[in-house]
């Protein structure tokens, strides 16, 4: 920890908890993430922080550079930036006063949103009502339909379980990815139900898992790793078994049929994210998908794993999936010349003087 960095102090006590800790642990947590001393009463600079609030880590970044100033809720003070910390339990007069409630909105760039941040009163009868928000606060808000809109209110249960049982996001993570084995296990059988059955529990765990990291604030560099790479890695093995569990249906596909079905979908998958990283390393870190609304609106049905099982879901309910993986594979074409396309329009109307930055961000 960097001893010259501005140091967090809590004010007061709340044994209300939230997320299975209290706001002080809250607050240790995020102290610890934005690298800022904890609990340190010195000579130095220092965020002062009312126990009885909790909040998002946007609003100590917030503060952390406004020296001389305090945030207010309702009149309360909940956060000052004070040049030197002093012993005692109480706020310092003379601050700037900087009301909560005319800063509503922020640009937050790694869940692709603006958002207005939680700050709330921390009570008893409020712990459901707050973490509830403070989940929907951690969700992406550009991402695939199925994450968006069908299953936020079962992670969000399972994320309450998850923090009051003590699991971390790791271990739902290792859960997952044996529930992803399973089901690439269960397609190259062709037990298609079953193995859908066993890839929606994991698809499921797979939002929990950066959900109950947000909530509880333990984000770590491996974690990340772990589940990013994870997303990244088990698709093209789906779709490989799902081709194979075919002949189980009387449905395999000749070999040649199959090698160009696969390279359609590997192919274009890999292109796809090449895409997507190339247009992040040429335009400061923006995602191509919050470029515009039509790349946003275009995200929720992008030929990813989810809107593809949507596809593959029909195609079996239909008694054919065959056509559904032959179908994955047209959509994948499809949705990576979209991006190709997208990426083309965007060097062009750079070359022509115009700032390529995410409408988000306005």
């Amino acid at each position: 920890m960097n001893a010259g960095a501005l140091a967090v102090r809590p004010i007061g006590t709340n044994p209300t908890l939230i997320w299975g800790m209290t706001s002080i642990e809250r607050l240790r947590r995020i102290a610890a993430a934005q690298k800022l001393r904890f609990g340190a009463n010195d000579d130095g600079p220092a965020l002062l922080v009312a126990a009885n609030h909790v909040f998002e880590p946007a609003w100590l970044k917030f503060m952390a550079a406004r020296p001389g100033e305090v945030l207010t809720l309702a009149g309360e003070k909940v956060i000052a930036h004070v040049a030197a910390d002093r012993p005692g339990d109480g706020f310092p007069e003379g601050l700037a006063e900087v009301r909560a409630e005319d800063h509503r909105e922020f640009y937050n760039e790694a869940l692709r949103k603006r958002e207005e941040p939680v700050l709330e009163r921390l009570e008893p009868g409020q712990v459901r009502a707050i973490e509830r928000k403070t989940y929907f606060g951690a969700y992406k808000g550009v991402t695939d339909l199925l994450t968006k809109y069908l299953w936020p209110e079962w992670a969000l249960v399972l994320t309450r379980i998850a923090a009051r049982i003590g699991m971390t996001p790791n271990q739902v993570t290792t859960i997952g990815a044996i529930l992803c084995v399973v089901a690439t296990w269960l397609f190259w059988r062709g037990d298609y139900w079953a193995g859908m059955a066993a890839g929606l529990v994991f698809m499921v765990l797979d939002t929990v898992d950066g959900k109950l990291a947000r909530c509880t604030i333990t984000s770590s560099y491996w974690g990340n790793i772990f589940d990013h790479g994870l997303d990244l890695v088990h698709p093209p093995f789906w779709w490989a078994a799902w081709g194979v569990g075919l002949s189980q249906w009387g449905l395999a596909l000749s070999e040649d049929g199959f090698a160009l079905i696969m390279i359609a979908i590997v192919g274009g998958y890999v292109v796809q994210r090449l895409i997507e990283g190339a247009f992040m390393r040429r335009y400061g870190g923006i995602h191509i998908h919050v470029w515009e609304k039509l790349d946003s609106d275009f995200r929720l049905i992008t030929a990813r794993r989810n809107p593809n099982m949507v596809i593959l879901f029909v195609a079996t309910l239909l008694q054919r999936p065959d056509i559904g993986l032959i179908a994955v594979a047209w959509w994948t074409v499809l949705s990576c010349l979209f991006h190709a396309v997208r990426l083309v329009q965007a060097m062009r109307r750079q070359a022509q003087g115009e700032a390529i930055t995410s409408w988000l961000a306005v």
